[in-house]
């Protein structure tokens, strides 16, 4: 933040560490609404002025799910081809690893003439139980 002219703030730190302090992906608003139980002070619009610099800087990512709004993954820096299967009855996302997608990823690449730098998969399904029990088991 200081690198872009920015001053450190108790309401930009606590956006820091809302998004850091957790292992979904989360909204803009879900973020203020984290943020603001570490500091009331907390206002929307730091929310989407800080967002930006976590995502430019490599320590966020943005996604894209096809809503009406993008999400944000703190786990990116850790984990930065992990892959995404959307449940389509409760909108719930769960991340996944997988060693054959990656090799399939990196062959096509090879293939093709290019080094691969990145990749984002995204899955979409029915909840299985949904079908057997009438209700899926994944919404909160």
């Amino acid at each position: 933040m200081e690198s872009k002219g920015l001053r450190v703030t108790g309401p930009r730190l606590a956006i820091v560490e809302a998004a850091f302090n957790t292992t979904k992906h989360f909204t803009a608003e879900e973020l203020l609404d984290m943020a603001r139980v570490l500091d009331k002070s907390a206002s929307r619009a730091t929310v989407y002025r800080t967002l930006p610099i976590l995502v430019e800087s490599g320590l966020l990512r943005e996604m894209d799910f096809g809503k009406n709004c993008k999400y944000y993954d703190p786990n990116y820096a850790e984990h930065p081809n992990h892959n995404h299967i959307i449940c389509q009855d409760c909108e719930k996302i769960f991340e996944f690893d997988e060693d054959k997608i990656e090799e399939i990823e990196e062959e096509v690449s090879r293939k093709m003439g290019f080094k691969l730098e990145g990749q984002n998969l995204q899955l979409r399904g029915s909840c299985e139980k949904l079908k057997s029990i009438g209700s899926c088991t994944h919404k909160e």
